[in-house]
Order: structure tokens, then C-alpha cells, then sequence
């Protein structure tokens, strides 16, 4: 059984609504949900003139492969709305695979753990809250010394539902 953490965010229409839409089909299609973040609102990273985030950081138990997951978090992305427009866009929904079991994984399409969550709160900080000691294979770093480590200074608040 694998251990996946995914990492979603939504700044368009519901954004909770797509939020939950999200975790509800994650669980029926993909795996047993272990663990869930508080829900953070955050402004969009690296772009201007957009909504602000809503994110939220998952873990989950899974047989599939990462590959597998990566298609099927892909196709739920698309039954929820999501239309890939512009690289970093807004977005109805997103859904991140941050990291597969310990493993590091480099090719064509998909790249684990997420190539930019070290640099990113709206990621670490719903991620420390849920996987504290998880150890980043690549950087032999727990969650909370990237969080402390980390160099975003955008503001990332627990969102009130």
C-alpha cells in the first residue's frame, strides 16, 4: 500500500465546494483518505491579477502506481472542470501529487516529489500540519525544516469555513 500525499488548491467559483468535490472523488477513485490539512487561503504564487487560493494538503493509502494516480488525479481534474489554459492560470481545481511513498521520480510528465514545494507555504504549511517528520528524499530535510527553511514571504492563512 502506497502513502501519496496530494496537495489542492481552487481559486475560482466554490472553491471549497470543488475543494470537497475533489477529496470525494480522490477516495472513490483512487485511495483511502488517511489525513487532511485545515483549508488555507493564499494569494496566487507567481502570478498577479487572480483570485486567491484555497488550499489543502492530503494524504492518502493507495495500490495504484504513481503513474496511475497521476492519470487518474488528471481525469478527476477534468470531471470537476478544470480547463488547461495558461501554465499557471486560474484554475477551478488543481491537484498536485507532492509525494509517493519516498520515492524520486524524474521523467517525461511527472516529476515526484513536486519540483517546487520546498519553495512554496501555501504547500508546506498544510503539509507540515499532516506529515511533520515526513522526510523529503531529495533534500533529507523533515517538512518543518523546509517550512522553517522556506523563503516565500506571501501571506498563507487558515481559512474559516
Amino acid at each position: 500500500m502506497n502513502t501519496i500525499f496530494l496537495q489542492l488548491g481552487s481559486n475560482m467559483g466554490e472553491r471549497e465546494a470543488y475543494l470537497q468535490t475533489a477529496i470525494a472523488l480522490i477516495a472513490e477513485e483512487i485511495g483511502s483518505i488517511q489525513k487532511r490539512s485545515k483549508v488555507y487561503e493564499s494569494v496566487p504564487w507567481g502570478v498577479e491579477n487572480q483570485n486567491n487560493y484555497l488550499n489543502q494538503v492530503i494524504q492518502i493509502k493507495s495500490d495504484f502506481s504513481a503513474e496511475d494516480v497521476l492519470e487518474k488525479v488528471l481525469q478527476i481534474e477534468h470531471k470537476i472542470g478544470r480547463i488547461r489554459n495558461e501554465k499557471w492560470g486560474e484554475r477551478i481545481i488543481d491537484i498536485d501529487i507532492l509525494f509517493f511513498n519516498d520515492l524520486i521520480i524524474e521523467k517525461e510528465g511527472i516529476c515526484i516529489p513536486h519540483i517546487h514545494l520546498h519553495n512554496r507555504k501555501f504547500v508546506l504549511i498544510p503539509l507540515n500540519e499532516i506529515g511533520t517528520n515526513f522526510m523529503h528524499p531529495k533534500y533529507n530535510k523533515t517538512i518543518s525544516e523546509l517550512l522553517i527553511n522556506c523563503k516565500d514571504i506571501e501571506s498563507v492563512e487558515e481559512y474559516a469555513i
